[in-house]
């Protein structure tokens, strides 16, 4: 039979592969990379992870995103797969060790029979086959440039911002210290998955001082900073108040400093990046500042004043289509309806959210190609709540980029009284666990 051809190798790319040959239909992966970088990659593997390491919350009964996750591991996701084999302490959140992970997908999906790789920059959307379009939130100039015009609409965009690396043995843990927010996680290795630099009133309004007042990053002309709200710059959130990294990635609540019994005013954390214990990337510090003034900025911290980087914070632009208006419940272009499209192009946030619109998108082709309709997940589900998101859900004139939330979840029967948050949130999960298997 004919091949899915998939454009992008990334999250959903990889994703959308393997839930394609699963099903039995033979694939094209076609991949930009290492004959034309970008930005934010170092490698050619699939489903590198340019920002941070972590995919969030793993707790399936409390939380959406740990939900997604569940739901993809039902389905027999390669992401969650890998990540689950590679995965790192992080408390309750699940952190994985960035480029085991990714040689891991990279090699799945070249040693399976129905997978084919072709190593080229697609700049047009094709006229006939059944493609998926996977690129990503750093679409090539040329592609973006066909989508806009089969579109017909405006490419939407936001600018995303990377965390810097630091050195462990940089970092001076006379100072910091070990320890997960609330001592979260079932091992010591989970509880002690953090380091904590503290900072006291005075060093902590010094180092906003220092914040605003240092160079960042100037935007071209006609490109405006409209950002994503959930990977904000530290800069941008300073200026919104002095006291907002306080009660952001700054937080000092559930830490304990071992040096020290006074209470820190705020709290930097930092959370390993690698299997090997040796890098840590600045948990919540995305950035725009120039690489002169991040250094100097950075070592402000205590802790990090001799603190060696690995690699420096950057920002790059975010492209992603105005899918309410675009896309079909089937995840096609409606002018287009032999395309789809899939993860954070769609207007998803997260690599998470984007791999599994890659499971669906992959599924959804699949069934098609094979003479079925697979109709979405049930809006009950992690899965079908984003997809009716990006499909008709959201206000398409003020459709912004979404992380998974319960608010996206159609609401609990509150008959016999008013649930508390922690019930609440077990009421959806377990809903959403029977409507997700009933899908499968």
């Amino acid at each position: 039979m004919e091949p899915l051809h998939i454009i992008g190798g990334g999250m959903a790319g990889s994703e959308a592969a393997w839930s394609a040959v699963q099903a039995g239909v033979p694939v094209v992966i076609h991949e930009m990379r290492p004959l034309k970088g970008t930005f934010a990659h170092r490698s050619g593997d699939f489903a590198e992870m340019v920002c941070s390491n972590s995919f969030r919350s793993d707790d399936h009964e409390q939380n959406a995103v740990g939900l997604l996750h569940w739901e993809m591991r039902a389905a027999g996701g390669l992401i969650l797969e890998a990540a689950t084999a590679h995965r790192l302490p992080a408390g309750g959140a699940l952190a994985v060790d960035r480029e085991p992970f990714a040689a891991y997908v990279t090699a799945k999906l070249k040693a399976h029979p129905l997978v084919s790789v072709s190593y080229e920059e697609v700049t047009e959307l094709p006229s006939d086959g059944q493609w998926i379009v996977a690129t990503g939130p750093l679409t090539s100039g040329a592609l973006a440039e066909s989508i806009k015009a089969a579109t017909g609409a405006e490419s939407l965009a936001f600018f995303d911002a990377i965390a810097p690396i630091v050195y462990a043995e940089s970092v001076d843990m006379s100072v910091a210290w070990m320890q997960s927010r609330y001592d979260k996680g079932e091992t010591v290795e989970e509880q002690t998955a953090y380091m904590n630099c503290p900072m006291d009133r005075e060093q902590y309004y010094a180092f906003i001082d220092a914040l605003l007042a240092a160079d960042k990053t100037e935007f071209h002309e006609g490109e405006t900073a409209g950002y994503f709200d959930g990977c904000l710059p530290i800069e941008v959130m300073a200026e919104r108040g002095r006291e907002t990294l306080r009660f952001g990635p700054m937080k000092p609540v559930g830490l304990t400093n071992p040096h020290n019994p006074v209470k820190p005013y705020a709290v930097v954390q930092l959370r390993r990046d690698n299997k090997l214990g040796t890098l840590y990337n600045i948990v919540g510090f995305q950035t725009k500042m120039k690489y002169g003034a991040q250094a100097t900025v950075l070592k402000m911290i205590p802790g990090l004043h001799e603190a060696s980087f690995a690699r420096l914070g950057g920002i790059h632009r975010n492209t992603f289509i105005n899918s309410p208006t675009l896309l079909d419940h089937q995840m096609r272009l409606k002018s287009r309806p032999n395309i789809r499209f899939a993860g954070q192009i769609t207007g998803v946030e997260g690599y998470v959210e984007s791999a599994a619109m890659g499971l669906v998108a992959g599924r959804m082709a699949a069934a098609e190609m094979l003479g079925r309709v697979l109709p979405p997940p049930p809006r009950e589900t992690a899965m079908g709540a984003l997809i009716a998101h990006i499909t008709g859900d959201a206000e398409a004139k003020t459709f912004q980029p979404m992380n998974v939330n319960f608010g996206l979840f159609p609401p609990i029967d509150a008959r016999g009284g008013r649930k508390g948050r922690a019930d609440r949130y077990k009421a959806y999960t377990d809903r959403a666990k029977e409507a997700f298997q009933a899908w499968l």
